[in-house]
């Protein structure tokens, strides 16, 4: 559960003795849970109808208890079920009229494992292009440049797979501290030689004639899957001389 202090400052006046909290507030409450949002996401999940502060006479936002409830609960929703805005919309205005709604599963989970047991709900493993597009909060234009870089690729009949929306909003978020499509090449390379290297590995585990043994090699292309992210991370860290949280 999100704490919600009263005090703090954020664009340019701080919270007043009614419990009103400033958007700087708002993000220090949210990033103990969340420390990747930034205040460009939250104004975004506004601009998306999602939230709807309110707002001073001279035009500060002033977010309630029950707005960063509401962040706290679509933050959650795109990072543990990778849901495009639109669902997660849906669900919010399901919640508010007091109905129990199952949460739809798109692709896997944020562990990277599927689900234990099939969910009640409804499932996809794949996603449409407008999902994707109000997901990452871009336009057409915008996907198309993703794409041309490499950086997102559509299945043989248009729609993309679910691991295409945590991509898409981390090369969004990316492109607000002034990150282009371009600038993110290298890194794309860099991640098509680590998958090339993995699968090198357990190539012989998934050719083996014993299924056991060709059942492991899942297993371990996720542990080595994890040890490359970890590495990646350190050496970025030490590169930049900083320690991330």
């Amino acid at each position: 559960m999100l704490q919600t202090p009263s005090g703090g400052a954020g664009d340019g006046t701080a919270a007043t003795d009614s419990g009103l909290m400033s958007i700087g507030t708002v993000l220090n409450v949210l990033r103990d849970e969340f420390p990747e949002v930034t205040i460009s996401k939250i104004r975004f999940l506004e601009s998306e109808g999602l939230i709807e502060p309110q707002r001073t006479p001279s035009g500060y936002r002033k977010f309630s208890a029950h707005d960063v409830e509401r962040l706290g609960h679509v933050l959650r929703m795109q990072r543990d079920h990778y849901l495009p805005l639109k669902v997660i919309r849906e669900h919010l205005e399901a919640m508010e009229r007091g109905e129990a709604v199952q949460l739809p599963v798109v692709g896997r989970q944020r562990n990277g494992e599927s689900p234990s047991e099939p969910p009640e709900g409804p499932t996809a493993a794949r996603i449409g292009r407008e999902e994707l597009l109000a997901a990452a909060g871009v336009d057409e234009r915008e996907l198309k440049e993703w794409e041309s870089y490499g950086l997102l690729t559509p299945l043989e009949d248009g729609v993309y797979d679910a691991e295409a929306v945590p991509v898409a909003l981390l090369v969004a978020e990316l492109g607000r501290f002034g990150i282009e499509p371009r600038h993110l090449r290298a890194m794309k390379a860099a991640a098509d030689r680590e998958a090339g290297l993995v699968d090198q590995v357990v190539a012989p585990l998934r050719r083996h004639r014993n299924p056991q043994t060709r059942a492991h090699a899942e297993a371990r292309t996720k542990e080595l899957a994890g040890l490359t992210v970890k590495l990646h991370t350190a050496l970025v860290q030490t590169a930049l001389g900083i320690r991330l949280p």
